[in-house]
């Protein structure tokens, strides 16, 4: 059996960009900031720009391409100021780009194969000084770049490949994984990918670290890394309980069992509806499905919201009794709240306690709400009124095919979709989702950690 780190260099060999690449990224780089300059140059104030991110800390895996260049205002430049000349300069450098919003607007687009995110910030002085999340990112820049040496960013190549391969890399809100910056201030703190991955396979949640010692605030994350830079900050707050959990299987299982493969797993194949219809049969479940268009909002919008609405709605069919195994939530063009449940059907009645018979004030409101209506009772059991009334669903396609769905905790916009049209498969019927959604069902009937 290779040793771990015999592994890793094997890992690194494969993950390096070669010097094509590298020179590729270079003149775009170069053309982008000149570009920049010659925009910024027009304006009114002065500004600079600067290259941020893991292309700039040299921590990108091969086949990467982002460029994340930020243009630096004067801290005394009004808000709205910021925002009209870093769209001035990013349309500018990026003719075909297109606007998007975080705490305010950019360009994002695309320059000979790269993917080009040209972000305004204020130039503050300290990353306590932020009036925008994105000022903290060139703090960042300075401090990772400060601490960083080739081994130590091959280190941290090896341990963003096994991010990646195992689902967990990425702090948007879809993935809700680990972010590049966290990745690299791990490796910093504990000098490898392995002793990351051994230190990992350990932590009892909650855990918490703070590479300059800081210590002036509490988190209550399961995984806490105070921001070096700005100690109001942990840097994993994004990081799921879940993906934590995943990190530390894998971690496990990675240093058992030292292989490359452990870094490039193969990802499921799509499923097929015959396939589909066959689980559905084995597990004797009902899947129930509800399909509609997708919002038109980006992932980190968009994900946020499905699952608040598959939570709403999960819930909602627990309380009526239909019992819910398993839910998850994919998203094409089309999005889907898929819910496996172990009771589909309840009985046409319900039973409904009432107070006990003792508590006269309540007990009397109880009999008399109940004495005339349609119902079986009232009657005494133990020492309580009880009625048996009619469920107002007993059958959860019912419910979800009709207007008591909108009960339910929906999110805006998934509300919004549902309520511009919907259907909602189930049983069997959920294999005719295969053709769009195969490879989210194949991860769906063989799931792993």
């Amino acid at each position: 059996m290779p040793d771990f780190e015999a592994v890793v260099a094997r890992v690194v060999e494969r993950v390096e960009p070669d010097r094509a690449e590298r020179d590729r990224l270079d003149a775009a780089v170069d053309e982008l900031t000149e570009r920049t300059r010659d925009a910024i140059a027009d304006l009114p104030v002065e500004a600079e720009p600067l290259q941020v991110g893991s292309t700039a800390r040299d921590t990108w895996l091969a086949g990467d391409r982002d460029i994340d260049l930020f243009v630096r205002f004067p801290a005394d430049l009004p808000r709205a100021d910021l925002e009209e000349y870093g769209l001035v300069v990013g349309h500018a450098v990026l003719p075909d780009g297109r606007e998007e919003y975080a705490e305010h607007p950019y360009v994002t687009g695309s320059f000979d194969g790269f993917d080009v995110d040209l972000v305004p910030c204020y130039d503050v002085d300290s990353a306590r000084e932020i009036e925008s999340a994105v000022d903290r990112t060139p703090f960042h820049q300075t401090y990772v770049q400060g601490r960083l040496t080739p081994d130590l960013a091959a280190e941290v190549r090896a341990f963003k490949q096994f991010c990646k391969g195992i689902g967990v890399y990425g702090s948007d809100l879809r993935t809700r994984g680990f972010s590049g910056y966290l990745i690299e201030l791990l490796v910093l703190e504990f000098g490898s990918a392995r002793a990351v991955l051994k230190a990992a396979s350990d932590w009892r949640p909650p855990v918490e670290l703070d590479p300059e010692g800081h210590g002036e605030r509490t988190f209550e994350d399961a995984l806490v890394v105070i921001d070096p830079t700005d100690p109001a900050r942990n840097v994993a707050a994004v990081l799921s309980a879940e993906n934590l959990a995943r990190l530390q299987h894998h971690a496990r299982d990675a240093l058992a069992d030292p292989r490359v493969a452990a870094f490039f797993p193969d990802p499921p194949d799509p499923i097929s509806k015959g396939d589909v219809e066959r689980h559905v049969e084995r597990r004797g479940t009902t899947p129930v499905a509800v399909v509609f268009e997708a919002p038109g909002l980006v992932d980190d919008e968009l994900y946020p919201q499905l699952r608040k609405s598959l939570a709403g709605i999960g819930d909602a069919l627990d309380r009526r009794g239909f019992d819910v195994l398993r839910r998850a939530a994919f998203a094409r063009d089309r999005a889907v709240l898929l819910f496996e449940l172990d009771v589909a059907e309840r009985p046409a009645v319900e039973r409904h306690e009432g107070p006990p018979v003792a508590a006269r004030g309540h007990a009397e409101g109880f009999y008399e709400t109940y004495a005339d209506a349609d119902v079986y009772g009232p009657f005494v059991d133990g020492d309580r009124y009880v009625v048996e009334r009619d469920r107002e669903h007993a059958s959860a396609i019912g419910f979800l095919d009709g207007d008591a769905v909108f009960s339910a905790r929906l999110a805006p916009a998934i509300e919004d979709a549902l309520d511009g049209g919907y259907e909602v498969r189930s049983g069997v019927g959920i294999g005719a989702l295969a053709d769009e959604f195969g490879a989210d069902l194949a991860a769906y009937f063989d799931p792993g950690p």
